[in-house]
C-alpha cells in the first residue's frame, strides 16, 4: 500500500496542504488564502477561525487526489508568533496578534530592565523583540484586561489548526522558542521567564521535538477535513525551521537565505552559542540536539512590492528586473533604507522607516529598482556579517522566495553579501518541511537528516564577480551608517502617521 504524508503550512497569506510520497515527491498541493487586517498603526492581525476554515478547504481539496486512508502523518508549520489567546472552552478571545504586529515595544523595554538584558539573551537566545508572544502577553494585560482574564490558553497560528484538528495543545520546540518564554538551552519552558511575565504554566502548550508525534486526528477534525481518525500529527515546527528542513539545511554551517515578503538569513548549529548583543535569534532546530541562529528583515521583497504598487503598478516584475539590469552596481549613487515596517535584526526598531538616498535628476525608474534590491541585499548582509561575527564562516548558501525567481536580484545578492548561492530542486518551501518531519515521524526515514538528504538536490549556483563585489565593499559602509544618521528623524516623524 502506498503511503503519502502532508505538510501544512499556516503562512500569513494562506493555508496550505502539501502531499508527498514516500520517496519525498509531490502529489498534490493547495492553498487557500487568508485575510490580513492593521487596524491601527503598528498592529498587524488576522482572524484565527479562518486559519482553520482555509485548512480544511486546502486539506479536502488535496484529498481528492489521494485516498485519506493512506496518509500515514500530518505535519504542521506557519508563521512564528502569533499571539493566539484562548478561553477555557478553546474560543478564541480576539483576532490574533501576528509576528509584525510593532504595539509591544514599551514592555519589550520593561521586561529586559527588570530581568537583566545580558541574562535575558543568554537564555532566550536573542533580545526581547516585539514581534514575539510574550510581550503581547503582557501588552493584552495591560491593555485589555477584561479579555486577559478570560484567558485559559495560548498558542501559535499552527497549533490552533492542530487544536482544531486533534483537541490537543501542543507545539513544538522550534516553534515554541519564538514565545521568549523558553530556557532554549535546556529546551524546555522557563520558570523564570513565565514568573517575570505572571504567567501561568497552564496557558502554554506542552513542548515536543518537531519529528514526535504529539496527537492524532480526531472525530471533529476528521469531519472537518476528510481526515481519517487517529492519523497521526507530529510536532511540525515554525515555517523558518521547516524550511531549513525542506532546504536540506541541517547541519552546523549550511546556511540560507529566504527573500520572501520578510527576509532572513538562517544558519543551523549543533551548540547552543547565543549571539551576545542579542542581535540574532538563537533557537531550537526541528533537528533534535540541534539550534539555529537566524537574523530577520521585516521588508525584503516587501520592499520591492511596495515600489510596484506605488510607483510601477502597470509593469511585471520580470520587467523591473530587466531595468534594474540595466543600470551598473551602485544605482549611480541611489541608496533604498528598507525599513518600510519597521526592523528587527540588527536595528530592533518598529519606527525605523525607509527612505531613498542620493536622489537627482538623473535619477531613474531604473535606479529606483536597482536600489531597492541593493538596499535589501544589504540589510540581508546586516544578518551575515552578525554570523561571521559569531565565528560561522558560510562557504555558500541556498536562496529562496521571490528574489530567488529574479537572475539579476540574485547575483546582486551574491555580489553584495560575497557568497555563492544556490537554489534547490523543491520549491515548496516550509511546507515540504512539515511533510518530512511527519515522514519521520512515520517511521519513512530514520531521522531529520536523512530525510532531508533524501529530497535536496542543489541547482543553479550563481558565483561573486568580482568587479561587483569590489563596487558594494565600498557602498556598504555608507549604508551602514545610514540608520544611525535617520533614527531620530524616523521616530519623530511617526508622530505624522495616521
Amino acid at each position: 500500500m502506498d503511503r503519502y504524508f502532508i505538510g501544512i503550512d499556516v503562512s500569513t497569506t494562506a493555508s496550505k496542504a502539501l502531499v508527498i510520497d514516500e520517496a519525498g515527491g509531490v502529489v498534490a498541493s493547495h492553498s487557500t488564502p487568508h485575510d490580513l487586517q492593521t487596524p491601527r498603526p503598528l498592529w498587524s492581525e488576522q482572524d484565527p477561525d479562518q486559519w482553520w476554515s482555509a485548512t480544511c478547504s486546502s486539506l479536502r481539496a488535496v484529498l481528492t487526489q489521494v485516498a485519506a486512508h493512506d496518509i500515514a502523518a500530518i505535519g504542521l508549520t506557519g508563521q512564528m508568533h502569533g499571539l493566539t489567546l484562548l478561553d477555557a472552552a478553546d474560543r478564541p478571545l480576539r483576532p490574533a496578534i501576528l509576528w509584525n504586529d510593532g504595539r509591544s515595544g514599551a514592555q519589550c523595554a520593561a521586561i529586559t530592565a527588570e530581568v537583566g538584558a545580558e541574562w535575558l539573551y543568554g537564555h532566550i537566545g536573542t533580545m526581547m523583540l516585539p514581534g514575539f508572544t510574550a510581550p503581547k502577553i503582557r501588552w493584552l494585560r495591560e491593555h485589555e484586561p477584561d479579555i486577559y482574564r478570560q484567558a485559559a490558553h495560548v498558542l501559535l497560528p499552527k497549533d490552533y489548526v492542530r487544536l482544531c484538528l486533534t483537541g490537543a495543545h501542543v507545539t513544538d520546540v522550534a516553534d515554541g522558542s519564538g514565545f521568549a518564554l523558553m530556557d532554549i538551552a535546556r529546551r524546555t519552558w522557563s520558570d523564570q521567564m513565565l514568573a517575570a511575565f505572571d504567567i501561568p504554566r497552564a496557558w502554554l502548550p506542552e513542548l515536543c521535538e518537531s519529528p514526535d508525534v504529539c496527537a492524532y486526528v480526531n472525530a471533529a477534525g476528521s469531519v472537518a477535513t476528510g481526515l481519517r481518525v487517529g492519523t497521526p500529527v507530529v510536532g511540525g515546527a515554525g515555517d523558518q525551521a521547516a524550511q531549513a528542513v525542506g532546504s536540506g539545511i541541517i547541519e552546523r554551517g549550511q546556511t540560507s537565505i529566504t527573500v520572501g515578503t520578510s527576509g532572513v538569513v538562517f544558519t543551523a548549529t549543533d551548540q547552543y552559542h547565543p549571539e551576545p548583543a542579542g542581535r540574532l535569534h538563537t533557537f531550537c532546530h526541528a533537528v533534535p540536539g540541534h539550534w539555529f541562529h537566524m537574523g530577520v528583515m521585516l521588508s525584503a521583497a516587501g520592499g520591492l512590492r511596495w515600489f510596484h504598487d506605488a510607483l510601477a503598478a502597470g509593469s511585471s516584475f520580470e520587467q523591473l528586473s530587466v531595468e534594474a539590469a540595466t543600470v551598473p552596481p551602485g544605482a549611480a549613487g541611489l541608496i533604498f533604507v528598507p525599513y518600510l515596517t519597521g526592523e528587527r535584526n540588527p536595528h530592533p526598531d518598529p519606527l525605523a522607516r525607509g527612505a531613498l538616498v542620493g536622489l537627482t535628476l538623473r535619477t531613474t525608474r531604473a535606479h529606483m529598482v536597482r536600489a531597492v534590491m541593493e538596499g535589501v541585499a544589504f540589510g540581508l548582509r546586516d544578518n551575515v556579517e552578525l554570523l561571521r561575527a559569531q565565528g560561522i564562516q558560510p562557504k555558500q548558501a541556498a536562496i529562496s522566495g521571490g528574489a530567488a525567481r529574479s537572475h539579476v536580484w540574485r547575483q546582486i545578492l551574491t555580489d553584495s553579501i560575497g557568497l555563492p548561492l544556490y537554489t534547490v530542486a523543491d520549491t515548496e518551501g516550509a511546507a515540504m518541511g512539515a511533510a518530512l518531519l511527519a515522514g519521520v515521524g512515520a517511521g519513512n526515514w530514520p531521522d531529520v537528516p536523512a530525510a532531508a538528504r533524501a529530497v535536496t538536490q542543489l541547482v543553479d549556483e550563481q558565483a561573486p564577480t568580482p568587479s561587483a563585489v569590489a563596487v558594494y565593499e565600498r557602498l556598504y559602509p555608507m549604508y551602514q551608517s545610514l540608520y544611525p544618521a535617520l533614527r531620530d528623524s524616523f521616530h519623530a516623524l511617526h508622530s505624522f502617521e495616521d
